[in-house]
């Protein structure tokens, strides 16, 4: 049997929150519809931010309502405890919130210092773990910021440690402006993995520099079995300059599955899935190994 990785695809929430063209809640549960289709067990719906803030997230409610059924893990993104409660009351399972490693980055994303939101964060981990739901404490511009440079380490591995005896389901190590190099990566996580194990930890990598597949490989040689990706490369965070989409699903898929894991994910569902989200954004260029993969769909090889 080969080895699992699993990739949660978060082109329904950081592909589109950037995007010029604002999705109707419809479009966009056709879009998870179609990933799910394509075999991902893990998909980000969408957040609980306010809509003046972040215009094409409103409606995420309705989203939730709409889920297709199955066993696919569904997770939304949220700023503060009243982005939880309402993610709560609409159904959700399992919250996404994020600090960043830095002062200014913290202060231009949510408004808080770093100490408020990690104070935000425990009180939100602690209430989750009451109600029952999963929570992924995300360790935002753990390389760099735009605000501040380079990241020390330390910094990122003290916060990974506070997270995780918080009571986060898992901590997910972001490179927001996608400025790492496959050896940066491989330094931290393996600090990381070294002194927390790999189970608990998940990475999340932007393509700013073209690095974000050679990145994940760094992350997967130290033990990394989980992912965030977007499909054709979707992304950006509107609150940090400089940061363009997401590595492409389709471009992780490829390089796992050519490697000997097992992803789950089916390749020409999963191109699908790219041209559907081209056809709504109007805005998707797709991974780097779109073209290749499109040549084995009319092979017959895939």
């Amino acid at each position: 049997m080969a080895e699992r990785v699993f990739i949660n695809d978060v082109g329904p929430r950081d592909g589109l929150q950037n995007q010029s063209k604002i999705l109707a809640p419809q479009q966009r549960l056709e879009l998870i519809s179609a990933l799910v289709k394509a075999g991902l067990g893990a998909v980000e719906v969408g957040s609980f931010v306010s809509p003046k803030a972040v215009p094409a997230m409103a409606g995420t409610d309705e989203i939730v309502a709409g889920l297709p059924p199955g066993n696919t893990y569904y997770s939304a993104l949220i700023p503060n405890r009243r982005g939880y409660d309402l993610a709560v009351a609409a159904g959700v399972k399992a919250v996404g919130i994020v600090v960043a490693s830095t002062q200014m980055m913290n202060e231009k994303n949510i408004r808080q210092s770093t100490e408020q939101a990690m104070a935000g964060c425990a009180e939100i981990i602690a209430q989750s773990k009451l109600d029952g739901i999963d929570t992924l404490a995300y360790v935002a511009t753990a390389w760099e910021c735009p605000f501040e440079g380079t990241v020390d380490a330390s910094v990122v591995i003290e916060m990974t440690g506070q997270m995780l005896d918080m009571g986060a389901t898992r901590v997910v190590v972001a490179d927001t402006i996608g400025a790492a190099n496959p050896a940066q990566v491989k330094s931290l996580m393996g600090a990381l993995v070294n002194q927390f194990g790999a189970d608990r930890l998940a990475c999340h990598f932007h393509d700013t520099r073209g690095m974000g597949v050679a990145d994940v490989y760094a992350a997967v040689q130290e033990g990394i079995r989980h992912f965030d990706a977007s499909i054709g490369g979707l992304g950006g965070c509107p609150f940090a300059p400089g940061a363009t989409g997401n590595v492409a699903t389709e471009d992780v898929v490829v390089m796992l599955e050519q490697m000997g894991f097992d992803t789950g994910i089916n390749l020409p569902r999963l191109v699908e899935a790219v041209d559907l989200a081209t056809e709504l954004t109007g805005n998707c260029d797709g991974g780097h190994s779109l073209r290749w993969v499109r040549r084995q769909i009319e092979k017959g090889v895939l």
